[in-house]
């Protein structure tokens, strides 16, 4: 199994030089991002290391060179043509046996590993949501304060209706229940 990045000796994000193009924000989120990353990659278990290095190695052209190469000898040595003693005649019953043993273990790997990532993508998009329910506060806080300015400098806005529905907290169960109804008037 070749190594991965993960596996490779810890780097210090903080050392990495700074891209004067981007902000000092930008530069932290990244290296937060990239460190987090490599943390979940260096936790995974033997057997999810495992399971990721072979899905990795089976989902390359050289797994599929390999094969070629394998049923074209085991096909070639099979037919008796090279003098050597035939041992899975046709229809190769034993090749059959072996690709679907093959094929039920790496259908196996690609799930362990699928599910590992369904649940690290799971932890993201649960982050994403922490995260933007907390934008939605503040975001919702900023505006009333914005109003209250507003107000107390006695400045008029065209669309004061529009400002007073997004000063409304926004409830994320709401937004689900109605996209669930939205979504079922819609396939009714």
């Amino acid at each position: 199994m070749k190594p991965t990045p993960e596996d490779a000796a810890p780097i210090d994000w903080d050392a990495v030089p700074d891209n004067p193009a981007l902000s000092n924000v930008v530069e932290r989120n990244i290296r937060t991002i990239l460190r987090l990353r490599t943390q979940t990659a260096r936790a995974r278990s033997l057997q999810d290391r495992i399971a990721d290095g072979i899905t990795e190695f089976s989902g390359r052209l050289a797994f599929v060179y390999f094969h070629v190469i394998w049923f074209g000898a085991w096909l070639l040595l099979n037919t008796g043509s090279f003098g050597v003693r035939v041992f899975d005649p046709y229809p190769y019953g034993l090749l059959t046996m072996l690709v679907s043993l093959e094929a039920i273990f790496l259908s196996t790997f690609v799930l362990i590993s699928q599910n590992r990532m369904g649940q690290e993508a799971d932890r993201r998009a649960e982050l994403d949501l922490h995260v933007d329910l907390l934008t939605e506060a503040e975001l919702t806080r900023v505006l009333k304060m914005l109003h209250a300015i507003h107000d107390k400098l006695g400045i008029e806005t065209e669309d004061a209706d529009e400002l007073a529905d997004l000063e409304l907290t926004t409830r994320p169960e709401d937004v689900l229940a109605e996209l669930e109804r939205a979504g079922q008037r819609h396939h009714s």
